[in-house]
């Protein structure tokens, strides 16, 4: 007779063991995202190299390509031939007043010359005022040509400035050729291939940084009091063997605007309800996977819960063990 006691005893333990499994354990749910980001074009051509694959880890300023840029270059050696050419039509100024100079200093000799002879009463003063005017006619000579060129020259750099400005505009389209990765993370999407014709914004492929992952969950209003930015959580996955992993995280965004509740949720009840969105961050070795589920319990509260439930399962096992042992033998 005791033996059937302690089997209907264990048989109520195993169902209440059962029901407390099938209890709400989390306070909210949701699905893993990453910050995603599309890689575009900023050139038309022919993909000559794209050595990338899906699930690749790419680092930042990483050179994975590069687009056909053979006619950019030619038009730049166009452009380079002619801001030669041009420099080759400036005037040697130096050069070219070096003889008006010369004939300068030729006649300044001679003056002090003749002035020397004045004094001495050798030669007459129309000889010196004759060398003096000479010499000012030759200075305004220089500072005429002087002019002439510089203005020429001048004029030959502003003709030179727009060709450089667009040999700086093809060496920048001709960076924009080379496919640099911008950001470090983990190749998601492919859109193009090698050989295919590329055009200035087409996708080319699309990355994120998984090693951090956020977990995006729903909240009802009256929630709204237990969560604050930078409050550390308790999130929970399926480990794969029927049981679940527990890491912590952190809340970095909460909504200040209520939704409808997704219509991932399969009640039409439930989806009619208004919710608010917060961002969970954690760091990722790997195992969270995007658009993976996990459920979050608030640290604050969960030990609360974990000791009411504790205390609900003493209370119920005593209530059932009394039950059991004092039914009358002849009851049984």
């Amino acid at each position: 007779m005791r033996k059937i006691i302690e089997i209907i005893v264990f048989t109520g333990f195993v169902l209440f063991a059962l029901s407390c499994k099938n209890e709400k354990t989390f306070d909210a749910s949701g699905s893993f995202e990453a910050v995603e980001v599309i890689i575009s074009a900023e050139a038309s051509g022919v993909l000559k190299a794209f050595d990338i694959e899906e699930s690749q880890i790419l680092q930042t300023g990483q050179l994975i390509g590069y687009i056909d840029s053979t006619q950019l270059y030619l038009k730049k050696k166009q452009l380079e031939t002619q801001i030669a050419a041009l420099l080759a039509k400036k005037p040697n100024i130096p050069v070219q007043l070096s003889v008006l100079y010369e004939q300068l200093k030729t006649a300044e000799t001679e003056q002090q010359r003749v002035s020397s002879l004045v004094k001495s009463e050798a030669a007459t003063t129309k000889q010196l005022d004759d060398i003096n005017a000479q010499i000012e006619i030759i200075k305004k000579q220089i500072d005429a040509q002087k002019s002439t060129l510089y203005i020429s020259s001048e004029g030959i750099n502003k003709d030179i400035l727009p060709l450089q400005v667009q040999v700086e505009q093809l060496n920048d389209q001709l960076l924009k050729c080379k496919i640099i990765n911008p950001i470090k993370g983990t190749v998601l999407t492919k859109y193009a291939e090698q050989n295919e014709m590329a055009v200035t914004g087409k996708a080319l492929y699309k990355i994120a940084d998984l090693s951090t992952i956020i977990l995006r969950v729903y909240i009802s209003s009256n929630q709204l009091a237990q969560v604050k930015l930078n409050q550390k959580v308790k999130v929970h996955t399926d480990d794969g063997s029927g049981g679940f992993s527990e890491k912590e995280g952190t809340i970095t965004w909460i909504s200040d605007k209520a939704e409808f509740t997704p219509k991932t949720i399969q009640t039409k009840e439930e989806r009619a309800n208004m919710v608010y969105a917060i961002k969970i961050t954690m760091p990722n070795d790997g195992v969270y996977k995007i658009g993976m589920y996990g459920e979050v319990v608030f640290i604050r509260e969960a030990s609360l819960l974990s000791l009411q439930r504790r205390e609900v399962k003493k209370k119920k096992l005593k209530s059932d063990i009394d039950f059991f042992i004092l039914i009358p033998d002849t009851q049984i």
